[in-house]
């Protein structure tokens, strides 16, 4: 196992590699939309590309996920195949979120050899979430 000052530096070694490889300006935090936005998240076992809908008003949160839910037929037919949807989805911190998120298992942030898959993975998941994002803007924001 690692010290936590030597996972803190392969994190750190990891994210500045992906940037290396993949040096493009993700959409991110920037949707236009206060609360709801893309993430990468990897740990020791899977990685994930995430659309988070965070707004604290229960409503306007159901409102952006039943847009999306409406959208769900295209993005899982010609986007994001294997597109998981869940409206309430607790943080650990136990704020409930509405979420929708690709997953690749079987990998670890620890393990360099899995590097460049998660890296492919997360460049093609995250690519396909935001052109499905700008196509389907104005139907997502109403």
């Amino acid at each position: 196992m690692f010290s936590k000052a030597e996972a803190q530096q392969i994190k750190k070694e990891f994210w500045t590699s992906f940037a290396e490889a993949y040096p493009r300006k993700w959409l991110l935090y920037d949707t236009k939309i206060k609360d709801v936005s893309f993430k990468f998240y990897v740990d020791n076992k899977k990685a994930m590309v995430l659309l988070d809908i965070e707004p604290k008003e229960t409503e306007k949160r159901k409102e952006y996920f039943d847009k999306l839910v409406s959208l769900k037929a295209i993005l899982t037919e010609e986007y994001l195949h294997d597109a998981l949807y869940e409206e309430d989805y607790y943080l650990d911190n136990g704020k409930a979120i509405s979420r929708i998120w690709v997953e690749l298992s079987g990998i670890s942030l620890y393990n360099m050899a899995s590097w460049a898959t998660i890296f492919r993975f997360f460049s093609i998941s995250m690519d396909a979430f935001e052109r499905f994002f700008k196509e389907y803007n104005d139907i997502i924001r109403g």
